[in-house]
């Protein structure tokens, strides 16, 4: 008896699974005319094989978009190849006796409307995809005898299998608008003149790979700055990483040391400045180095120094500078960081290393230091990545200065993200900035991934 109400219930639950389609390509091949159908008239075959409510949801996202395309979509797409061309008229009302302004063409928004309706596009491309299998998935299933599951049971399934897609459906709609949208506008803006050269601030056009090539030209003023500014950066994210790193990890192994007395004191020490948030460090630090601040003037008082040392007026003291002080601000984080790889190290290849007669140093080159670069080798990535673009740090401190050539738009101290900001808020080159927001990620991801695959964090994953 017992196993015949088994057989029965597994029976059942046979009945109700639902065949699933891989590819809409596979509908299209071998589905029944309404599937095919569905192609056109979206939602038809659901509805012809019981699934009422989702294919007039399939239907009704299909005349959405239609009227969405007929009343905005097309203009949309036919105005982002020009731009528009209308320029805002001034013109004078002989019974009011001013001026008027008729509505111009605002290249801004037509471009942005554009991208969006590219990616409503792609959107819709997905849901149709969805439309042809969820159609070719209904037949398979009909036609098998088995219960084809409605609107209502596919909502329950959100919370059992498919919790997975109720869960990622607001996060990549945030992704795509708040992420995707503003990252493609960005991208296109770099192929055109908007800027206010010329003053392409309202109008502006399509002028290709023109941007690039001026960056690229190291003749011109912005193809110089570009490249001083690139150089500057690799230089100091170079250091900035592993002045930090090495810095960290004398001090954890120090403190980690069996023979050193209240660890958790000389910790707190070098940590307790994590408390303090960093723009407040480093706006305290500008003041004290100012020519006339608390440093120079004490310097002065006891005769060591004559005049005001230079931390921020001469290019070569303004980078020395912006580096020794990251390294204050940033090496607690990595003391906090090494100190949990450091107490991961097996102490049995100490012990086995002092067996062997090794000495402290032999030890720390031929473990220590090996199994560190092993682990922290992504770390190492992110921090170099984090360095080039560590705006804080030198915006607050330097703010990019000195700036040695009145030519150029950018100061001795300035790196990439920070020569983009002021081309961007201060001087309106908003499609040389562009240009210099794609090459700086263009860098990071090229050095990044070929880094990281040829580290032996990479090729010897968990063989340490």
């Amino acid at each position: 008896m017992t196993s015949t109400t088994t057989l029965q219930k597994q029976a059942l639950i046979g009945t109700r699974e639902t065949i699933r389609v891989k590819s809409c390509m596979e509908a299209l091949r071998s589905g029944g005319p309404e599937t095919k159908a569905s192609a056109l008239v979206m939602g038809l075959g659901n509805i012809v094989h019981k699934q009422v409510l989702k294919g007039i949801l399939f239907l009704a996202a299909e005349v959405a978009y239609i009227v969405f395309m007929i009343t905005n979509g097309f203009h949309n797409l036919a105005m982002l190849v020009t731009l528009g061309s209308v320029e805002q008229q001034e013109v004078w009302n002989e019974e009011l006796q001013v001026y008027l302004y008729t509505k111009g063409d605002q290249s801004v928004l037509l471009l942005l409307y554009g991208v969006a309706t590219i990616l409503l596009t792609g959107f819709m491309f997905w849901v149709w995809r969805g439309c042809l299998k969820s159609a070719y998935s209904a037949e398979l299933t009909d036609k098998a005898g088995r219960h084809v599951a409605s609107l209502y049971e596919d909502l329950l399934d959100l919370l059992d299998e498919n919790l997975y897609r109720l869960l990622m459906t607001p996060a990549m709609f945030f992704i795509v608008v708040l992420n995707i949208l503003p990252l493609v506008f960005m991208i296109c803006m770099a192929f055109t003149n908007y800027s206010k050269i010329d003053d392409h601030l309202v109008l502006f056009d399509w002028v290709g790979l023109k941007n690039f090539a001026t960056l690229f030209d190291s003749g011109s003023v912005l193809g110089g700055t570009f490249w001083s500014v690139l150089v500057w950066t690799l230089v100091w994210a170079f250091f900035a990483t592993f002045t930090n790193y090495f810095a960290g990890m004398v001090l954890a192994i120090i403190i980690n040391r069996k023979d050193t007395k209240a660890k958790g004191f000389w910790r707190f020490c070098f940590v307790i400045s994590c408390a303090v948030p960093m723009f407040v460090s480093l706006l305290i630090m500008r003041t004290m180095l100012q020519p006339e601040g608390a440093v120079n003037v004490l310097l002065r008082n006891m005769g060591l120094i004559d005049g005001s040392l230079p931390f921020f007026t001469n290019a070569t003291w303004a980078r020395v500078t912006v580096i020794v002080i990251n390294i204050w601000v940033g090496v607690p984080y990595t003391l906090l960081q090494l100190t949990g790889v450091l107490q991961s190290i097996p102490g049995d290849l100490y012990e086995a290393a002092d067996l062997d007669g090794a000495s402290k140093v032999q030890q720390f080159f031929k473990i220590t230091l090996p199994y560190m670069f092993y682990v922290t080798t992504p770390y190492l990535i992110a921090t170099f990545t984090g360095n080039v673009n560590n705006f804080n740090v030198i915006y607050l401190l330097s703010g990019g200065d000195p700036v040695t050539n009145l030519a150029s738009t950018a100061g001795s101290t300035d790196l990439l993200v920070t020569w983009l900001y002021k081309l961007t808020i201060d001087k309106q080159y908003y499609n040389i900035g562009s240009v210099v927001g794609i090459l700086t990620f263009v860098i990071l991801a090229i050095g990044s991934l070929l880094t990281y695959r040829n580290s032996k964090s990479y090729k010897e994953e968990g063989g340490f």
